[in-house]
């Protein structure tokens, strides 16, 4: 499905394995992002659940804060999940003191809003977008998205109305894990967004005949 597109999993906490796996077997190219010159390797991200907070600091320690902000508003592809949505988000409402995100999404999320790890749970969802079956959604310890943008689609909610899952052009975010229960599709949609800005680079990068 997606050739030879590389793609990277920023791979400084989290589930970062689980996410290479399930892309490698969609066919991509996978690089572990650690450094700035991973990201400049990749024509697309995934951002992983994990600690949000410490996904952030960590970030600053190894420089990798501003390239993910310049990329994502080059148009890099991202995806991210549980913490990934939250640093995608321009607002995270409820951060511990000092946190920050990336941004990017024109969203307001709030962290831990199911409570413990002791209360996830998972739910059937209904994803127009993605067509049938529904997607089996694993929620831990996960955020929700109490506000979204004008330009920002919601491609989930659960029966109350609360948005799980979004998408603001090359950006989408879930707060549950599709990785865990090996539903392929979020991922997918993600790849065919990451082919889409190779070819762009591609033909940017190709000389004047």
């Amino acid at each position: 499905m997606a050739g030879n597109t590389r793609v990277g999993v920023l791979a400084l906490q989290g589930d970062v394995r689980e996410h290479a796996a399930l892309l490698a077997g969609l066919g991509a190219d996978v690089v572990l992002v650690r450094r700035p010159d991973d990201l400049a390797s990749v024509d697309g991200l995934v951002i992983p659940g994990g600690e949000s907070s410490v996904i952030d600091k960590l970030s600053r320690i190894f420089g990798m804060q501003e390239p993910i902000r310049e990329r994502i508003a080059a148009g890099l592809p991202v995806y991210g999940t549980c913490a990934g949505l939250i640093l995608l988000a321009n607002t995270v409402l409820d951060g511990i003191e000092g946190q920050q995100s990336f941004g990017g999404m024109d969203i307001e999320v709030r962290r831990n809003a199911f409570g413990r790890q002791t209360e996830s749970f998972e739910t059937d969802l209904d994803v127009p977008a993605l067509g049938e079956p529904t997607v089996r959604a694993t929620f831990i310890r996960a955020p929700i998205v109490e506000r979204v943008g004008a330009g920002v689609d919601a491609l989930a909610s659960l029966p109350d109305g609360t948005v799980v899952a979004v998408q603001q052009g090359n950006l989408i975010g879930t707060s549950f894990h599709p990785e865990v229960d090996g539903e392929t599709r979020f991922h997918a949609r993600f790849l065919a967004l990451a082919e889409a800005f190779a070819r762009t680079r591609s033909m940017r990068a190709a000389p004047v005949p």
